[in-house]
């Protein structure tokens, strides 16, 4: 089934309708399969509506994914008491030395039997028990970009893990400190999070060092990246 988005681009890039450079970079990112920000959806779809002719859509809850861990089963380990009580030694009779041997292999296999019956008793196995495993939670939140620089309308790739479940907030801003772009990213099951911004547009005006911010509701983490207009 062919993708509404990729359509759409190549559409626009048709009829020579937005920026070429964005439009072919979305376009090779939806042949490929690689993840499309909300930012470029958005650019997308407000160039249909204005240009295609296509109708506004509605928006869609998002539905948050817990991760499921499994529980961890622990073998019950019997009591020291329990144990002693089986383990106590046959009265062998020396009196007589003729019957030594016969007396010593009689104990052996009843000093076997005993512990045999003790192990199947008490329910113990023998040997490690097996306990299953589950996959580990990220233990911090972290942020980072594919590049420490970008140009004018370069795409900026974003990821990071987070200990918190549900959405994370994401926010670049300007060395005055000015909000230029933001977005609210679901996580995976295993605490990460990826999406791509564009540089360039509103408050993008100088070059600089700009701040990415990250904030699951407990904490905040940033990271800084150079931009050259």
């Amino acid at each position: 089934m062919t993708d509404p988005l990729l359509d759409d681009v190549k559409a626009l890039l048709d009829k020579d309708f937005g920026d070429d450079r964005i439009l072919k970079q979305i376009c090779r990112a939806c042949e490929r399969n690689e993840v499309i920000s909300n930012y470029e959806r958005n650019y997308v779809r407000k160039l249909a509506e204005k240009h295609l002719g296509k109708k506004p859509e509605s928006p869609q809850p998002t539905v948050e994914q817990k991760p499921v861990v499994p529980d961890v089963v622990i073998p019950e380990t019997p009591s020291i008491s329990q144990t002693q009580s089986f383990q106590t030694q046959p009265e062998i009779n020396y009196s007589k030395p003729k019957n030594k041997k016969i007396m010593l292999g009689i104990g052996g296999l009843a000093l076997i039997i005993i512990i045999a019956a003790a192990v199947s008793f008490s329910g113990v196995t023998i040997g490690t028990p097996k306990i299953d495993t589950i996959d580990t939670i990220p233990t911090s939140l972290s942020i980072e970009t594919d590049l420490t620089s970008y140009k004018n309308k370069d795409l900026i790739s974003i990821s990071g893990i987070s200990d918190i479940s549900g959405t994370v907030n994401i926010s670049i801003k300007n060395q005055n400190n000015e909000l230029v772009w933001t977005e609210e990213i679901s996580l995976k099951n295993n605490g990460q999070f990826s999406t791509l911004a564009i540089a360039g547009g509103s408050g993008w005006e100088k070059s600089g060092t700009y701040t990415i911010i990250v904030d699951n509701g407990k904490e905040t983490k940033s990271n800084t990246f150079g931009f050259t207009k």
